[in-house]
């Protein structure tokens, strides 16, 4: 198990495939709840997001949080599971007041080391890569419109089937449906996400109108690319 990010001077970092371990939870789980934590703190999940390839030499996402992003996540955790990452996060941070490098002693320590090296380079790359989609897509939109956007827009936009982009905002307390309408929850609007405006129809009733801001379009451009190509691990 060496999935923690280890640096002289650079702060320490446990990935979610760690934290999966040490508290006897599936992967995914673990990812879903790091999700709901980054977006309830207003977080930008890419910026935390990174890869590793399986048993089966499939990309997959992990994520990679220092220790008070660990602490945040564990609240809802028991306190068996608790103590364990604490205990592993006593380990790395005795591990990191040490000196993180030290001379190669061999030629096959040597070997080693450039092999370490170079599947860093190569993660860092793939992780850019990864991201490149959902640069690209806020570039093309700010330059086309800076203006508001419906559901539908927004859908068009991002490329998403209608229903599957519906469920994603649902699972993620982005929207709810309320009567007829799907609204967004007060703290994305809070946060400049959405505009909602209210009115009355000719027949005399009352609608709700939610628009995603060119901020909240960015920002489920950013969430939704890096969750679209994910497989569940």
């Amino acid at each position: 198990m060496n999935n923690t990010a280890l640096t002289q001077n650079v702060q320490p970092t446990m990935t979610s495939r760690e934290i999966a371990e040490l508290t006897d939870k599936r992967h995914d789980n673990v990812k879903a709840d790091i999700q709901k934590m980054l977006i309830e703190l207003e977080k930008d999940v890419l910026m935390f997001q990174g890869i590793y390839f399986d048993s089966m030499n499939r990309k997959q996402t992990e994520y990679h949080l220092d220790r008070d992003l660990t602490d945040c996540l564990l609240t809802g955790y028991s306190a068996k599971a608790r103590m364990a990452v604490i205990k592993r996060w006593r380990e790395l941070e005795g591990y990191v007041a040490t000196p993180s490098f030290q001379v190669p002693q061999s030629m096959a320590e040597a070997l080693r080391l450039a092999a370490d090296q170079a599947e860093r380079i190569e993660q860092q790359q793939a992780a850019i890569e990864q991201a490149r989609p959902s640069v690209e897509f806020v570039e093309r939109y700010v330059s086309a419109d800076s203006g508001n956007k419906g559901f539908r827009q927004v859908a068009k936009l991002l490329k998403a089937n209608e229903r599957d982009l519906r469920a994603f905002l649902a699972d993620h307390k982005i929207m709810y449906r309320l009567g007829g309408e799907w609204m967004p929850y007060q703290n994305h609007i809070d946060a400049g996400r959405f505009v909602v405006k209210t009115g009355v129809a000719e027949n005399e009733h009352a609608f709700n109108t939610a628009k995603f801001t060119p901020k909240g379009v960015n920002w489920l451009a950013s969430l939704w690319n890096g969750q679209s190509t994910e497989v569940a691990a």
